[in-house]
């Protein structure tokens, strides 16, 4: 069941860790951290498997990464729609940009 909770939301495991050491729960990650963590994944992708199949094969996530944000369809769809690195880097910033001050509940 954790397997299934981090797919685009790898802060559960640290969420764990720190509920078990203090009985505190820890706040969501800020939309910075999921950009964040969505570049990094694309970046690490491209380093492994090349651009093309980097970029296809991260597509997947995006929309586990930015689950609960209102009207983020234009986003989601461009990040999943161009095949050039450099596009969806370039969408995952204006969705930094966009949604600056979305408070994740």
């Amino acid at each position: 069941m954790i397997g299934r909770a981090a797919i685009g939301y790898p802060w559960i495991f640290n969420e764990i860790k720190h509920f078990f050491e203090t009985g505190e729960h820890l706040p969501a990650p800020t939309l910075a951290d999921r950009v964040e963590a969505a570049r990094n994944h694309l970046t690490w992708a491209i380093e492994w498997k090349g651009e093309k199949l980097g970029v296809f094969e991260t597509r997947r996530h995006y929309t586990n990464y930015f689950k609960g944000i209102p009207n983020f369809k234009e986003y989601r769809t461009k990040m999943v729609s161009n095949d050039d690195a450099k596009d969806v880097f370039a969408a995952l910033d204006e969705v930094k940009e966009v949604y600056a001050g979305y408070d994740f509940v």
